[in-house]
């Protein structure tokens, strides 16, 4: 009898545990010891004003706005590039670009360089934690073959090598063509199938997508069904589209039943160019004032982000790396110079930036360096000359090296150096001693600087 009572018993307690272990199966979500997917979405030329959260009433972004509000949007949150692939190359390394090699203007289609495979990936990172990982859209980080997406981590690719500008250009699944030439009309839709598609297929498993959009660098291209449908001609119409995919991915990830636990990302890799608002901030893609490299920055995750959350604490999209591996309690090699650091703090509501100081480079020259409040601005391009502005005493016989209050001046129109000289003098101090660390993984000359 105790015999029988005790075998009933066990099978009992072997049944539940089977009906868990099921449930869990079959509602991953459940589980608290499951990795959080990561979306990454980095759109390419949009500008922090261009959102209708951000001010914008020409383009209606409602799927940004809602993720913004469901989440916690940055306010100071800037690319670590003013142009494509060194901004590309400082997101997915957690590195200032000049130390991948790539912070020399942007790779062309006659180019044979790329990211090294030396470099540490986001993908690899997850990779070596069980993630399937993609990236759809556009590459731009070399197109040779040992510089290829899938050298890199990346298990899938489905997108375009570079810029939709240069030629020749053709549309990629893994290594192989699949269209050339290119309907760019269609691409961010395509771009949007492809990653429910990838969702869909490992939605069992964590996963990693990297979604670099085509849009709205410049040619610009829309399909039929969003043509005309902004204030804002074909440009708007491009970043209305952009929100409509936002939207079909959350959609997914709800359908899915694994939005709670998929932390995505949504931001860009410079500033608005031609066309474009970078808002009140000075500058445009290319120049190293504000608008060149503050960028928007949105995070969601129901389970890990807390929503109706807005910080101003300075950041860098290289703070990605060091942020995943924190969330996913991975082990980054302490041997490699990291220049990202977590901003898991601040997705907790901390309003406090792990950075004392961020630079901000033309090319290879640091041409300004940012702290909370402040932000000296050493060098820039005028009419075809770098002008050294922290040279002008040497030949002109008096000082001028701008500083600005961006708490108060966000649109850097009017210096406090004369106000605030000791601010300076600390500021040259910390930017004289980066240029003895940067200077020595120059790839090109030093160029030459007015006066």
């Amino acid at each position: 009898m105790l015999r029988r009572l005790l075998t009933m018993h066990m099978f009992l307690w072997l049944s539940i545990i089977s009906f868990e272990v099921r449930a869990l199966a079959n509602n991953p979500q459940k589980s608290t010891t499951r990795q959080p997917n990561i979306i990454i979405v980095l759109t390419d030329d949009l500008g922090y004003g261009d959102l209708s959260i951000n001010g914008n009433t020409s383009i209606q972004t409602p799927h940004i706005d809602q993720m913004a509000r469901e989440g916690i949007q940055f306010s100071n949150f800037f690319a670590s590039a003013n142009v494509c692939t060194p901004s590309r190359a400082g997101l997915l390394t957690g590195r200032y670009p000049i130390r991948t090699g790539l912070a020399h203007k942007a790779i062309s289609a006659e180019h044979t360089h790329g990211l090294p495979q030396s470099e540490l990936t986001i993908a690899e990172l997850l990779k070596e934690q069980g993630y399937r990982t993609a990236i759809i859209g556009k590459w731009h980080l070399g197109h040779s073959a040992e510089h290829w997406p899938t050298e890199h981590g990346f298990d899938y690719y489905w997108g375009l090598p570079f810029s939709n500008d240069m030629t020749p250009l053709a549309l990629y699944q893994g290594s192989e063509k699949i269209e050339e030439p290119v309907d760019q009309t269609t691409l961010t839709e395509r771009y949007t199938a492809e990653t429910i598609r990838f969702m869909e297929e490992n939605q069992e498993t964590p996963f990693f997508i990297y979604l670099p959009h085509t849009f709205p660098h410049i040619p610009l291209h829309v399909s039929e069904r969003f043509e005309g449908q902004s204030q804002a001609g074909l440009y708007g119409d491009v970043i209305e589209t952009l929100d409509w995919s936002m939207g079909e991915i959350f959609a997914a990830l709800k359908r899915l039943d694994i939005d709670q636990n998929t932390l995505v990302m949504f931001t860009s890799d410079n500033g608005a160019w031609f066309e474009g608002s970078n808002s009140s901030s000075r500058g445009a893609k290319g120049s190293t004032w504000n608008g060149g490299y503050r960028v928007p920055f949105i995070a969601r995750w129901p389970e890990g982000i807390k929503s109706n959350q807005r910080t101003d604490a300075i950041s860098m999209n290289f703070d990605l790396l060091p942020t995943i591996a924190e969330i996913t309690a991975t082990e980054v090699d302490a041997s490699i110079q990291w220049d990202g650091k977590s901003i898991v703090s601040l997705f907790q509501g901390s309003n406090v930036s792990p950075h004392d100081h961020l630079l901000f480079f033309a090319d290879e020259d640091i041409a300004a360096i940012r702290t909370q409040k402040w932000k000296l601005q050493v060098r820039d391009y005028f009419r075809g000359n770098f002008i050294a502005f922290d040279r002008i005493e040497e030949s002109m016989g008096f000082a001028y090296t701008p500083l600005f209050d961006m708490t108060q001046d966000h649109s850097e129109r009017y210096s406090a150096a004369r106000e605030h000289p000791e601010v300076v003098d600390q500021l040259m101090i910390i930017a004289n001693e980066r240029r003895k660390e940067f200077d020595p993984l120059r790839t090109q000359p030093a160029p030459k600087t007015t006066p």
